[in-house]
């Protein structure tokens, strides 16, 4: 599977993930990324996030979108 692919699949997992953890709706979440750039974010961590495990991601999240000024 090519790189890009990983990555998308990735994002949407991950988007998947904090609608759940968050209790946002995939709009309201995907608003939140879109807004504080998470899907950039993601893309540059690819390979951490890799790695990491579901409560390590959503912890980066939390704490890179409080450092972004978002309350959660």
């Amino acid at each position: 599977m090519k790189k890009k692919r990983q990555i998308l699949l990735l994002q949407i997992r991950i988007l998947q993930m904090a609608s759940e953890k968050f209790k946002l709706s995939l709009a309201d979440t995907a608003r939140l990324f879109k807004k504080y750039k998470v899907l950039p974010y993601i893309r540059q961590l690819f390979y951490v996030f890799c790695f990491e495990g579901d409560k390590a991601i959503i912890a980066d999240l939390k704490k890179y979108l409080k450092m972004k000024g978002a309350t959660i």
